[in-house]
């Protein structure tokens, strides 16, 4: 038995609690967090609500860990033509390095939120930790309402859709990757731990593309060499295991996409 279908009543709600008359509503997942090499990036999908009217998103928008590359592909454009707004942020391998898996999350969600060019009344996030709100009552305006959702790239359709986006978005940047470094099979594994992705890592070293701070290989990090065309210097930031998420807890690197 298929699962539900997203709906938008949790977004019709958050726009109900910011007020009547028009309110902008935002949907926000990541992708990438678990990944060994490559960007973070984080999709956002703004709704414009009226008085609880809403334009609904294209038939088939689910959580992106459910639908094949070929219809997530297919689905990008009529989710754009359909939202008021949709953008993806990005924070970088050097970024996650330097601040640490969270705190690049969020830099990245903020440049999500920037690049969709329109002021939100509310954000909907994936989980059950809120990361977004100190650094928006940080800004010189008012903060949107931020609502936490475990699951909501499952239940609700405009975090469906920027989870679509994310990911589709990410795969093809990594696919681009891979052609600075083929070695490490990213075109396919998306930078995960897949077996082929460690054993290049044991057997040439790391790219400057790798999240260099993190444990990578399956060897111990002080027996592995860097390539040469790599960054010198690694990054202050935490090892996986000891880093919390900007959408949920604890966590370690994935060995396969999106496992979660």
């Amino acid at each position: 038995m298929s699962a539900p279908a997203p709906t938008l009543d949790l977004e019709r709600e958050l726009a109900r609690r910011a007020g009547l008359g028009r309110r902008v509503v935002v949907g926000l997942d990541e992708v990438g967090r678990g990944a060994l090499a490559g960007p973070v990036a984080v999709g956002a999908v703004a709704l414009e609500i009226t008085d609880g009217e809403v334009a609904p998103l294209p038939d088939g928008v689910r959580d992106s860990k459910k639908l094949t590359a070929r219809r997530r592909e297919a689905l990008v454009a009529p989710i754009r033509e359909s939202a008021l707004a949709g953008a993806v942020g990005w924070a970088e391998a050097s970024e996650i390095d330097e601040i640490g898996i969270m705190a690049a999350l969020t830099r990245a969600a903020l440049r999500a939120l920037e690049g969709l060019g329109v002021e939100a009344d509310a954000l909907l996030l994936d989980g059950d930790a809120d990361v977004l709100t100190p650094a928006l009552t940080a800004a010189e305006r008012p903060a949107p309402l931020v609502q936490l959702r475990v699951a909501a790239d499952r239940d609700c359709a405009s975090v469906s859709a920027a989870s679509i986006l994310a990911k589709v978005a990410r795969d093809a940047r990594m696919v681009e990757l891979d052609a600075e470094a083929p070695d490490y099979g990213w075109a396919s594994n998306k930078g995960y731990g897949a077996a082929v992705h460690r054993a290049a890592i044991d057997r040439i070293g790391v790219h400057e593309h790798h999240r260099r701070s993190w444990r990578l290989g399956s060897v111990p990090a002080a027996t592995r060499t860097a390539r040469p065309a790599a960054v010198a210097a690694a990054g202050t930031g935490p090892t996986p295991g000891s880093a919390g998420v900007l959408w949920e807890g604890p966590w370690s690197p994935q060995d396969e996409e999106e496992r979660r």
